[in-house]
């Protein structure tokens, strides 16, 4: 069992303790602590002030008002189970620096921090990544009764949209009502993340593809490769006539509109271009080319390029199992982010109970910088039992282990920040053997 989250032994992903050393058991505030060290990343000079713009004086505050946010536990709950501090003092600095600014810019110091780790280049360059939609269940209908996924359930929610690099730093995270198709997300979270990553290539399931997003990540420099479920139900779509390409005449659906894409291209570019520059967002765009009729001429020229794109892909997709080997692996990095954000979201149930956007847009950055910082932590601590240890570096089996277990975590309990056991500035939590007191 997980310390007091209830999860599985199942869930856990490759933990540090298979390198036969673990860390000492670190309480969650005391981990938190370590991260906002100068030494180690100082996110928390990021949520500053609304109107003076200076960061927070009391850090302890401000770390007790994020965990609130990243445990689900909310303010006077947190407030009660933390000595000296009063739900009055945490609602003020929420209020006055607690923002999406704020989050965004705290989260991109803690992945940049991760990335630069020597350890994390085991995983991945920071070029590749991949996104999935976690749904969390509404405590109560009102607001969410008509926010119901039928593959969740009867049951309303909201899901928390995640993009993960191969490094397994979760750089971006949006909050989506579960009715909406995850591929109107996808480039919102490869444009305006704020860390230094530099995505090339982009995963996703089947939910998160359309041939509008394949049109766009092409035309922005991404290369978009979705595991598409029932592919052979899937048409091949080729310029000119199908009687061109004997092979794949069985597969071929129809022939591209080459003709509406030249009479658009200028269209196309603008449009693209605003995307970029930021000028509109890109999910915004996809919902209008979404709803638009059939007859507008810029949807259906976007939708015949996007075709065009996902033959190519599909063709490669069949013929590369490397290709497929490489999106199945970075979906299993997603997966295995979202069972530790499962673990960590625990309190109330892990329903999200709050009725306004803005606190659910509080809860999901929180949960995400948590998550982030936990891999940053056990990317550092992973490379410090390797080295104490004298593991062989050359192991090749260190590619396979995850920053992502947390069994070392005690998620429960009273959070005391100024405690004794935490390591001076410059220096790590000891090492012990699994056995050993």
């Amino acid at each position: 069992m997980i310390n007091g989250a209830g999860g599985r032994e199942s869930d856990r992903h490759d933990s540090p303790a298979k390198l036969k050393m673990v860390v000492d058991q670190a309480v969650l505030v005391d981990f938190a602590q370590a991260v906002t060290d100068n030494q180690w990343t100082g996110f928390s000079k990021h949520f500053t002030h609304l109107k003076s713009g200076q960061p927070p004086k009391d850090t302890t505050l401000l770390l007790t008002a994020v965990l609130s946010d990243a445990i689900n536990q909310g303010l006077r709950k947190m407030a009660e189970a933390s000595p000296g501090i009063t739900v009055t003092k945490l609602g003020w600095l929420q209020a006055w620096h607690v923002r999406d600014e704020t989050y965004a810019a705290a989260l991109a110091e803690i992945v940049n921090a991760q990335t630069r780790q020597p350890f994390a280049a085991r995983w991945g360059h920071g070029a590749t990544s991949s996104s999935d939609g976690q749904n969390f269940k509404a405590g109560g209908r009102g607001l969410f009764a008509g926010h119901v996924n039928l593959k969740y359930g009867q049951e309303p929610g909201v899901q928390f949209y995640t993009h993960i690099s191969d490094q397994y730093a979760p750089f971006h995270s949006k909050v989506i009502t579960a009715t909406v198709r995850d591929s109107t997300y996808v480039l919102d979270g490869l444009l305006y993340h704020e860390s230094d990553l530099r995505i090339e290539e982009h995963y996703t399931d089947t939910a998160g593809f359309t041939d509008h997003v394949f049109a766009l990540t092409h035309l922005l420099g991404y290369r978009f490769a979705p595991r598409i479920r029932g592919l052979a139900d899937k048409r091949l779509y080729i310029p000119g006539k199908s009687d061109s390409y004997p092979t794949l005449k069985p597969l071929i659906g129809g022939s591209i509109n080459t003709e509406i894409i030249r009479t658009h291209w200028d269209d196309i570019l603008r449009l693209t271009t605003s995307i970029k520059t930021g000028t509109v967002t890109a999910s915004l765009m996809l919902r209008k080319l979404g709803s638009y009729p059939r007859q507008n001429g810029l949807a259906t020229a976007l939708r015949e390029l996007g075709r065009l794109e996902r033959t190519l892909f599909t063709l490669d997709w069949m013929q590369n199992p490397e290709l497929r080997r490489r999106v199945q692996t970075g979906l299993n990095k997603g997966e295995a982010r979202n069972a530790l954000a499962r673990a960590v979201f625990f309190n109330r149930l892990g329903e999200l109970r709050d009725r306004s956007y803005d606190n659910q847009r509080h809860r999901a950055s929180g949960l995400n910088l948590l998550t982030a910082a936990i891999t940053l932590w056990n990317t550092v601590y992973l490379e410090h039992a390797i080295t104490t240890t004298e593991h062989p570096t050359d192991d090749p089996l260190l590619d396979h282990l995850s920053p992502l277990g947390w069994e070392h975590i005690n998620l429960t309990g009273d959070y005391t920040w100024n405690t004794p056991r935490q390591p001076r500035n410059g220096k790590l939590r000891p090492l012990r053997r699994p056995g050993n007191p």
